[in-house]
């Protein structure tokens, strides 16, 4: 059984090219939101709120974090793409990178700007990278490896994963304040827009016919492994 998703066929290079500028694009905008300073979104409220236990920078919290979710898609028999590492190793030190390059900024009005900027960057930056079609992130595939475990809907595990995480890293001291508020109001909007103008098209022709023939290949890997487990 392959321990990676496989690489849906047409337009790789397009696919790997909008991979990397997504996460790029990701990392920077999570930077930029940490330098508004007027609050966080609630995996990043949890990443902050980490740091007062872990003596790490905010980016490898980030991605120390993301290696342990990922270690929960195993229980959910969940493969991850080449996107979904990618992920992993970095948005991190791309966080870190920005934040090194970009001061703390005075003034309300500077503050703003900079949540606006980060706010729809980010949203622009998740259309590329999950429009790239090479996986989910380690955090969306956690959720949805519990929908597809009949856990709850999309909707309900998801806010059940946001508020958990929001609380644990509002307790830890992570900042909770109005950027928390807008991303959460505006990201399901921007994303709605962004991503069906930048989903990668799917193959046609013999394409299209390699995919079926990789799909088919997962699904005898998957049969197998549920009579090795029946056993």
């Amino acid at each position: 059984m392959r321990l990676l998703a496989p690489v849906p066929a047409g337009r790789r290079t397009r696919r790997g090219v909008q991979l990397i500028v997504g996460l790029l694009l990701y990392g920077v905008t999570m930077g930029l939101m940490v330098r508004a300073a007027l609050g966080l979104d609630p995996w990043d409220v949890f990443h902050w709120g980490l740091m007062s236990i872990i003596p790490l920078s905010y980016g490898t919290v980030i991605t120390l974090t993301s290696a342990v979710v990922l270690l929960l898609w195993i229980p959910l028999r969940q493969r991850p793409g080449l996107g979904t590492i990618a992920n992993a190793l970095i948005i991190g030190w791309t966080t870190d990178l920005t934040m090194a390059v970009v001061p703390p900024v005075d003034g309300m009005a500077w503050r703003i700007t900079l949540l606006v900027v980060a706010v729809v960057g980010n949203a622009l930056a998740g259309a590329l990278y999950i429009g790239a079609g090479l996986g989910p992130g380690p955090r969306d595939g956690l959720m949805t490896g519990l929908v597809a475990r009949g856990i709850g809907s999309i909707r309900l595990v998801r806010t059940g994963i946001e508020l958990t995480v929001l609380g644990i890293g509002w307790l830890l001291g992570g900042p909770v304040g109005v950027a928390t508020v807008v991303y959460a109001v505006a990201i399901g909007p921007l994303l709605h827009v962004l991503l069906p103008r930048l989903r990668v098209d799917h193959p046609t022709g013999s394409a299209a016919e390699e995919d079926a023939a990789t799909r088919a290949a997962d699904e005898a890997d998957l049969a197998e492994s549920e009579q090795l487990e029946g056993h």
